[in-house]
């Protein structure tokens, strides 16, 4: 019997760097095929999306270290692998001046921390590229310049013009035009959505933007990855010359992830044959372009690891935006997400261009986006209509999103139950949750009157206080404030304006003024709008339908709930 060679390759979690893995005869698919498709396409921005961990930075690496002028020496890196079958190719490598970037690390939550971090980008390739200002290349006023985008001392616009800048004195030092690199291009673009400065940071990204890619004669070409894409108008303003490559495009469809070819080869080699229709069950499913079957790099890596069958995709980077958008997304999408978890299909019509200023109001988003971000995989599509039938990935997909759902509303037993309910707008869950609560702690009362002596009012109203305080990282939250002709009981503000706001206002039966809890709850309400208590937030350029006002009746251990459906529609 033949005896078969297993593989004695490392298999390294985590590694991005190319030179790194080969040079320790890491575990590597060969995907430098990409480089002759892509040099070969001759679009000059080519913007790539692909989901989180389908191997973009290493890709962008080998990238970087195959066209490199300081890779020139180190062609051995490429020995043995495709893209050195051809000569041409093995005459091309290390032969021109490369700027790579990665904006991975931009996760700010305002926007002077994010400027400087780009700043601190910039500086950083400026350092790498000190030998310019002893090259005789620069006269003595870009050298000056040179220095104070360096040390961080130049003005903000010499920053968004800055790439293109040092892109004329590497043109000018090689004779040859450059290669621009950007990694993770929309990490920044969340962050600022996220935390509410999205409006300075577009402004300086459009210029920086247009600056290196658009204006720039000393640019070969560009290559930009990212997980989604976002519209032309927001930061590609007027870039005509910009190819953008999403999941459903047909260019570069085995380039990113793991055919099942691949895998099932990976497999074999160590000595894992038996297991392929296990792995096929949980980790097949992603499709790019026509190409279907695509296997996410990070989970089968793992599994070569550790030989279990896990949702390795859970343990990485969670997903801030869509986070965001599930949480104020209303009840028909809060159903269709029920039934891609119950393992059926929604029919969508879809845009995959995100328009961020446009998120709040294109409930469609949310698909979009998750489709781009690999949680949804496409059944069918019907054209031009572009309206698509849509499912769960694959089985790790179904439990990675049930572990994040989790995740960022059930912490703990009913304290984050009452905050996903509460930003859901779902009243009847509330309602459910507070009830329950309230029966387990019945021991502190035992009536409307409070034992100790504490005006019930205040007990409830410390109660519901302590549930939310959790969401201070996204709501100022504010308690027994003036606000129109009164004084209201909760306010939360969001941190971001384009999020839903909220007024609770709390209230003990009283049998001498209401008949029933119903009434009192009712009371609440009309007192929310007699007090004009929403005007404090309109007076912040909040409108209307974006303000949800909730009225909380007490009495002993039973609560009732009620919200304005004017204010919020979702109820």
């Amino acid at each position: 019997m033949e005896k078969k060679i297993l593989d004695t390759r490392v298999v390294a979690i985590g590694k991005q760097n190319f030179e790194d893995m080969i040079s320790h005869n890491n575990f590597y698919i060969d995907k430098t095929h990409f480089i002759r498709e892509w040099w070969e396409n001759e679009d000059s921005v080519t913007l790539i999306t692909r989901p989180r961990r389908f191997g973009k930075t290493l890709l962008m690496s080998m990238t970087e270290q195959f066209f490199s002028i300081e890779y020139k020496e180190k062609s051995y890196l490429f020995e043995g692998l495709d893209i050195f079958r051809e000569d041409a190719y093995r005459k091309l490598q290390g032969t021109y001046p490369v700027i790579f970037l990665s904006f991975a690390s931009v996760k700010e939550t305002h926007f002077q921390g994010f400027y400087r971090r780009i700043q601190s980008l910039i500086s950083e390739v400026y350092r790498k590229n000190s030998y310019l200002t002893e090259s005789g290349y620069l006269d003595e006023v870009e050298k000056k310049q040179f220095m104070r985008i360096r040390s961080k001392e130049a003005e903000q616009e010499d920053y968004s013009e800055a790439i293109r800048t040092l892109c004329g004195y590497l043109s000018r030092f090689y004779g040859k035009k450059v290669i621009i690199l950007l990694d993770e291009y929309d990490t920044p673009m969340q962050e600022a959505y996220l935390h509410g400065y999205w409006d300075g940071m577009i402004a300086f990204i459009r210029n920086l933007f247009n600056a290196t890619f658009k204006t720039n004669p000393y640019m070969e070409r560009a290559l930009l990855t990212g997980i989604t894409r976002i519209s032309r108008e927001s930061i590609f303003s007027d870039l005509n010359n910009l190819k953008v490559v999403t999941t459903t495009t047909e260019k570069y469809m085995d380039s990113f992830g793991f055919t099942e070819e691949e895998v099932f080869n990976a497999l074999d080699s160590m000595g894992l044959g038996e297991r392929k229709e296990e792995v096929r069950q949980w980790y097949d499913g992603f499709t790019f372009g026509s190409l279907k079957d695509i296997y996410n790099p990070w989970s089968i890596l793992n599994f070569l690891d550790e030989k279990k069958l896990l949702p390795y995709w859970a343990n990485t980077s969670s997903n801030g935006l869509l986070s965001r958008l599930l949480q104020s997304a209303n009840k028909e999408t809060k159903q269709k997400l029920e039934k891609l978890l119950k393992g059926g299909t929604i029919t969508e019509s879809l845009d995959e261009q995100l328009v961020f200023d446009q998120l709040d109001e294109n409930v469609d988003a949310i698909w979009s986006l998750m489709l781009a971000g690999g949680y949804l995989k496409v059944e069918s599509v019907k054209l031009p209509e572009s309206v698509y039938t849509l499912s769960l990935t694959n089985r790790e997909v179904l439990q990675t999103l049930k572990k994040t759902i989790r995740g960022w509303f059930r912490k703990s037993d009913h304290y984050n139950e009452f905050l996903s309910a509460l930003l859901f707008c779902d009243i009847e869950a509330m309602n459910a949750y507070l009830n329950r609560v309230l029966l387990q702690i019945a021991s502190f009362f035992d009536s409307s009157k409070n034992p100790s002596g504490t005006e019930p009012e205040r007990f409830y109203h410390g109660l519901v206080l302590g549930l939310v305080a959790e969401l201070e990282d996204r709501y100022r939250i504010r308690s027994n404030r003036e606000s129109g002709f009164g004084r209201y009981d909760v306010m939360m503000e969001p941190v971001n304006e384009k999020d839903r706001a909220y007024i609770l206002e709390f209230k003990v039966f009283n049998p001498s003024k209401e008949k029933t809890l119903e009434e009192s709850a009712d009371a609440g309400l009309k007192q929310i709008d007699e007090k004009r208590y929403r005007e404090e937030l309109l007076a912040k350029g909040f409108q209307e339908e974006q303000i949800q006002c909730y009225a909380f009746a007490f009495e002993g251990k039973k609560v009732l709930i009620k919200g304005k459906e004017r204010c919020c529609g979702c109820l």
